[in-house]
């Protein structure tokens, strides 16, 4: 499932209908079944419940979303996982509008999400206007009080 290729949202839904079908992808990405400590490669990791690791030498307690662009988040991986496609698949940027709809998740957590994709995946959102710009009948400043 590493390399496939997705045609659809269907396809992806199918690949990964649940949580834990999305843990075992990216545990299969980044560990390759040899769970590695992000705080102290060296260290030996105990396997404990709720898919959570300790790393021996720090204590420290991780999973797969620790030091990723899931790290520190409540949404499903699966929705991350079709955030992904979704922004990777359009021609154009999709909006955080568009990106909450879809996923039925508020423009606020939309926009978390599109920022840490872009981040990740080098997507530049450079639209700041440069050089010469004219606007038409635009109001720059405060209301004036008399």
């Amino acid at each position: 499932m590493i390399n496939q290729n997705f045609n659809s949202i269907l396809d992806l839904i199918k690949a990964f209908p649940d949580q834990q079908s999305c843990i075992d992808h990216l545990e299969q990405l980044r560990w390759n079944g040899n769970v590695v400590s992000p705080f102290d490669a060296e260290s030996k990791v105990y396997n404990c419940k709720g898919n959570k690791y300790k790393c021996k030498n720090t204590g420290k307690y991780f999973n797969v979303k620790t030091n990723t662009i899931f790290d520190n988040t409540k949404i499903d991986l699966q929705k991350w996982f079709l955030a992904i496609w979704l922004v990777t698949s359009h021609k154009k940027e999709i909006s955080s509008l568009q990106l909450g709809r879809d996923l039925d998740i508020t423009q606020k957590s939309a926009w978390f999400m599109l920022s840490r994709i872009r981040k990740c995946f080098g997507i530049d959102d450079d639209t700041k206007l440069n050089n010469e710009v004219e606007a038409d009948e635009t109001y720059i400043g405060s209301k004036n009080n008399k």
